[in-house]
This record gives C-alpha cells, sequence and structure tokens, in this order.
C-alpha cells in the first residue's frame, strides 16, 4: 500500500457529487476532492494510517472469485473529464483495447463502506478497482509480473492520484495477487473488451461449473429467483463472500428461462429455518423454504 491520494471526509472519490456539482453549475468536468488514503511508503509495506483488513475478514478470502465481466451502460458522470492534484484526467467513453504496465497499491478497511465515483459503495472483499481513465463501469485482467497471478476485477472508482501508480485494487484482489503485505506490486492491466475473445473466455470459465441440475429430494431454502443469470451469480458471489461457511451449499439452478439460487440441502425443517434466519439477519433477505 503506497501513499495514495483519494478524497476526504465521507468518499473516497467524491467524483459522483462532484459531477453533480458540475452539471448544476454547467461547468465541463469535475474536480475529486483529495487527500491522504491507505498505503505506506513506496520503499515498503506495512498498513498506512490504520488501513488493513477488517476486523473479521472472510476466512476463504483466498478463494474469492473472480469478477464476471459483462456489458453493462457506462455510468452518466463518472466519466467526465475532471481534475485532481493539478492533474487532469479524461477518461474512456467506451471499453476499447487498453493495456498498461506499473505500479498497483490497494485500499481497504478506511474506506469500506463509502460511496466509490459509480455510487457504488465499497467492499474491500469485492473484486473491484481504481482507475483514473477506464471506463466505469468495465472490466480489466490484473497480472502480477512478479508470480504470474492474475485477477478480473470490475472498474468502479477512480484513482490512484499518486504519480507513478496505474491502479488501486481492493483488498479481496490484491490478496489474491499476494502483495498486502507489501503494500505494492508491478502489474499489467488488460482492459476486457465485450465481444473480444478474452472478455468471452472469462464469462464462458466462470460460467461453466456454476449451474446445478434441478436439485434432489431435501429441504432447501431458495434465496432468489433471477431472469438475468448475471444477477443470480451476483447474490451467489454476495453470500460466498458474507455467509463463507455456506459456500458449499449453494446450488444455482438454471429452470427454464428462470435462475433460481437455493441453499441447501438441510436435514430438517428446522435446520433450514435456523439458517434462513442467519441469512436474514447478514444479507437482509427472506428465504423461502422448498421441501422436494
Amino acid at each position: 500500500m503506497n501513499t495514495r491520494l483519494a478524497p476526504t471526509v465521507q468518499s473516497r472519490a467524491g467524483l459522483l457529487a462532484a459531477a453533480v456539482l458540475c452539471l448544476v453549475l454547467a461547468a465541463c468536468g469535475s474536480t475529486p476532492r483529495v487527500g491522504d488514503s491507505a498505503g505506506a511508503g513506496p520503499q515498503g509495506g506495512g498498513y498506512y494510517k490504520n488501513d488493513g483488513p477488517g476486523a473479521n475478514p472472510p476466512p476463504d478470502l483466498d478463494r474469492v472469485a473472480d469478477a464476471v465481466p459483462r456489458a453493462e451502460p457506462l455510468h452518466r458522470y463518472a466519466n467526465r473529464p475532471y481534475s485532481a492534484l493539478g492533474q487532469n484526467f479524461v477518461p474512456a467513453t467506451a471499453v476499447k483495447p487498453f493495456r498498461q504496465r506499473g505500479t498497483a497499491s490497494w485500499y481497504g478497511r478506511r474506506f469500506h463502506g463509502q460511496p466509490t465515483s459509480s455510487g457504488e459503495p465499497y467492499d474491500m472483499y469485492a473484486m473491484t478497482a481504481a482507475h483514473t481513465t477506464l471506463p466505469i463501469p468495465s472490466y480489466a485482467r490484473v497480472t502480477s509480473l512478479a508470480n504470474g497471478r492474475s485477477v478480473v476485477v470490475r472498474i468502479n472508482d477512480r484513482g490512484p492520484f499518486l504519480r507513478g501508480r496505474i491502479i488501486d485494487l481492493s483488498y479481496a484482489a490484491a490478496n489474491r495477487l499476494g502483495y498486502v503485505n507489501a503494500g505494492h506490486a508491478e502489474v499489467e492491466v488488460e482492459a476486457l473488451v465485450p465481444g473480444a475473445a478474452g472478455f468471452d473466455a472469462v464469462q464462458t470459465a466462470a460460467a461453466q461449473p456454476s449451474v446445478n441440475a434441478v436439485p434432489g429430494e431435501g429441504v432447501y431454502l431458495q434465496l432468489g429467483v433471477f431472469a438475468e443469470r448475471s444477477n443470480a451469480e451476483d447474490l451467489k458471489t454476495r453470500v460466498q463472500r458474507e455467509l463463507a461457511g455456506l459456500s458449499d451449499r449453494l446450488l444455482l439452478v438454471a429452470d427454464g428461462a428462470r435462475f433460481r439460487l437455493h441453499l441447501g440441502p438441510w436435514s430438517s425443517e428446522g435446520e433450514a429455518r435456523g439458517v434462513a434466519e442467519q441469512v436474514a439477519r447478514v444479507l437482509g433477505l427472506q428465504p423461502y423454504l422448498l421441501v422436494r
């Protein structure tokens, strides 16, 4: 974690709010507020200004799945030109081939839950990243030049603004690449373009093993029914992240044109109801009990 510069007070990036303000004032761009952020000096690791892992990180952090790329509409405000620390940035307004090498850092609990440039809350345990000019949202493959490990992340934030750094990964993504303790690493960033071979290959690899046959007899909890598979995958990833102990019980079931996310089987309705209470408490969902 190198010393990075990011928005202060309530927001890490503040770009969304700045963009809205610029729209009101009929200005041409937005200026993110910047300040200290997660990182240690470029010569060493350590946790900068009490940043670092959360108090209760998921036990299976090494197995957090890559982001699954999909074509998404670009954010209305987050891709406008802006300035930060005397530098001007012009984000791309279309997803196109892009490759870059340089230093990556990461940010953690100091920004966990705060708004990103996309307006989404930052989740340090999700596979996301901040980049100064890649479109929001878009997807990129980030590869460590030291060990060859790769992750796929969703770009949903702006930064880092300190010269010499090209991307800030979430804590989970940096952990997968093996540089959490060092604080920074040399990486290659490659944009994943919808319709291109790399984009489609990642989608296929992520999707193939995750659809199950209709479950057999037993007691199950149905967490959701979706017309879009990507939405079912998103919920599955959330459950894996926030209720890691239940990961082995998750079943993504293709049912005609719909996708159902089930949890089970359980030995009894009483056991299933106990799990349902846990799901409701942690995720705010009300599972539906199924007996087959």
